[in-house]
């Protein structure tokens, strides 16, 4: 009986969902493992009871299951009884109330200043690829764009004159986020005596290309990075992602409102640019710590 619920299910998640392959077997993967401990107990998947799903956390939990694990967990199973409600087969979903586990979130890793400046320094401006990169670094840096952002920048998306660019986010929302003078100085560089040069006078519509005449790849980029901070002596591990975290810490430490933070991040919830806040407070404890008289540290 189980079985056949679970084949059912799979059934409507491919023609009716039209989910991907993958996702499919993730969901059949996750649903099959609850059935098979309901099914130790004794317990019909009709007749589950919300201590029959708890009880399978647990299990997951005690097996060392991340919270990210269990939360992907329970949307499979939410999905599941639902389904059966809706096909009559239950007349309850044992899912309903419950809580989503919550991951605990890590602060983002970002950049000193000192650091920032000796990875733009590491761009040697006086060759033609060396002012394109330094262009691209100080436009990541200045804007706290994704590097999917960057990559598929078009030259009529920045406008230098008025010190802005036009990107189009997650979800397909377009935004406009302030470019630096810094960074205007350093495209407008790249665009009078690099781009041609590079594009030996054919048309593209990218921004930033590579000697091939073509737009670059995120992966092309995480390249060229990671090979500035080894130039600049930085040892942390740096990817484009922790230079918008450097972009949002550096301008929350001095005084940013969060929501036009926000705004320039593209995030749709709050919440998620509030984590710049804690890196705040965290390094602002730090700094008690190690000077402030009454610290024990100090």
């Amino acid at each position: 009986m189980q079985t056949d619920l679970l084949d059912h299910y799979i059934t409507y998640l491919r023609a009716e969902r039209n989910l991907a392959p993958k996702s499919v077997e993730a969901y059949a993967t996750d649903v099959r493992g609850y059935l098979e401990g309901l099914g130790r107990r004794g317990v019909s998947a009709l007749c589950a009871t919300r201590d029959d799903v708890l009880e399978h956390f647990a299990t997951l939990a005690r097996a060392g299951l991340s919270a990210k694990s269990r939360a992907r967990h329970l949307a499979a199973l939410r999905g599941f009884h639902r389904f059966l409600e809706d096909e009559k087969l239950s007349a309850h979903n044992p899912t309903e109330d419950l809580d989503t586990p919550k991951a605990a979130r890590k602060l983002p890793v970002f950049l000193t200043l000192p650091e920032v400046e000796a990875l733009l320094a590491a761009a040697d401006e006086r060759t033609v690829p060396g002012r394109r990169d330094r262009a691209m670094i100080e436009l990541l840096y200045s804007t706290g764009l994704r590097v999917s952002e960057l990559v598929k920048l078009k030259v009529e998306d920045v406008n230098l004159r008025d010190g802005y660019v036009m990107t189009m986010g997650k979800g397909r929302k377009e935004r406009v986020v302030p470019l630096g003078k810094q960074a205007r100085e350093k495209v407008d560089a790249y665009l009078v005596s690099s781009r041609p040069l590079l594009l030996k006078g054919l048309q593209v519509p990218a921004l930033f290309v590579t000697p091939r005449r073509a737009g670059f790849s995120r992966m092309g980029f995480w390249k060229l990075l990671r090979r500035y901070a080894q130039k600049a002596g930085i040892a942390k591990p740096l990817s484009p992602h922790k230079l918008r975290h450097s972009f949002a810490t550096h301008l929350l430490e001095r005084g940013a409102d969060l929501r036009a933070v926000q705004a320039m991040l593209g995030h749709a919830d709050l919440s998620t640019t509030q984590i710049y806040t804690h890196v705040n407070a965290t390094r602002l404890k730090a700094i008690y710590d190690a000077h402030h008289p009454r610290s024990r540290k100090a």
